[in-house]
């Protein structure tokens, strides 16, 4: 078996056959059907639009004691009847990415420790996967992972290379899809919690290629830009962030630019709090049509003070 420069078996390295092989795939195939990790089980002639959506107070705290009837949901402004209504806390499939480029070396020992608390943090009913990325990408623990490897893989990373954000999320996204739920005894919110400190500068996947497979899938992003004291500025720092804020809010997810490293700890706990303070929504689209068309959602409740974050649309089926 290949090894990253890690020492830890190198489950995945992201290679220049493997990416051109499934963008051109996907490039040539029509639009991918927009279901829901549960859709097999909420599906009985019809699609379900499934929305793991998070609610917030004037004070930014979570508000968790809502019922169905205090959301609405519109789809290109128009109002949909809620199907379903879950606020259960649901199993997690988080997929951690750790960059480990050279720029990290100050950072990393931070980082590590951040993420082995969020890692502390999970149920037994929760999986977790560990990306660690640089020039390369690396699946350094898988899902299934015990706690321990978990933790083993973190503390293994060592900073070196350069930066390939893209490739770490596009792969990120495909092995997520992997475990997605396959029926109501399964129900599982899937998450991915990106760490990186500066803007891609070598991956095979273009960001507009990694933004459109994140906006098909069913997994809310989470990023972290750390930046460094002397690190980027200007333009370079403007892409940077712009890159991360549409991923982020595109899905439904957040993005936080900490002061520093210390404050990585805090973030990943809030991270991990909102998890699991969401809700789970579904309604069927009022519109008959599988053109496979971009439809916006909003969702608006009706606790004053109250918003709702949400994955900002989907794909409608195709033909």
């Amino acid at each position: 078996m290949n090894r990253s420069r890690h020492g830890a078996p190198a489950v995945l390295l992201v290679a220049g056959a493997f990416l051109a092989a499934a963008l051109t795939g996907r490039a040539q195939s029509t639009p991918e059907r927009a279901q829901s990790p549960q859709s097999s089980a909420f599906r009985s002639g019809v699609d379900l639009v499934s929305l793991n959506t998070t609610v917030t107070d004037p004070t930014n705290r979570f508000v968790i004691d809502l019922g169905a009837d205090d959301f609405t949901i519109f789809e290109d402004g128009i109002g949909q009847d809620i199907g379903f209504f879950s606020h259960t806390t649901l199993p997690l499939s988080v997929s951690l990415l750790l960059d480990s480029s050279a720029s990290m070396d100050d950072k990393l020992k931070t980082a590590q420790r951040a993420a082995l608390g969020f890692v502390a943090a999970l149920r037994p009913q929760d999986q977790a996967q560990v990306i660690d990325f640089d020039s390369r990408v690396s699946v350094i623990a898988p899902f299934g992972a015990s706690r321990a490897d978990l933790e083993k893989a973190i503390n293994s990373t060592i900073a070196g290379g350069s930066t390939s954000l893209y490739n770490a999320i596009y792969i990120a996204l495909r092995e997520l899809k992997k475990v997605q739920s396959r029926n109501l005894d399964d129900l599982r919110r899937q998450a991915i919690i990106v760490l990186s400190d500066g803007e891609d500068t070598s991956s095979l996947v273009a960001y507009d290629e990694v933004l459109e497979l994140a906006k098909r899938s069913e997994t809310v992003i989470y990023a972290i830009g750390i930046r460094s004291k002397d690190g980027y500025t200007g333009k370079v720092y403007s892409d940077a962030d712009y890159v991360l804020r549409q991923l982020t809010t595109q899905t439904g997810g957040r993005v936080f630019f900490p002061a520093g490293a210390t404050e990585l700890p805090s973030i990943y706990a809030l991270i991990s709090e909102e998890l699991s303070s969401q809700y789970l929504l579904g309604y069927t689209s009022k519109n008959p049509k599988r053109d496979g068309r971009w439809r916006k959602i909003q969702v608006r409740v009706s606790r004053p003070g109250g918003t709702a974050r949400t994955k900002q649309g989907y794909y409608a089926p195709g033909l």
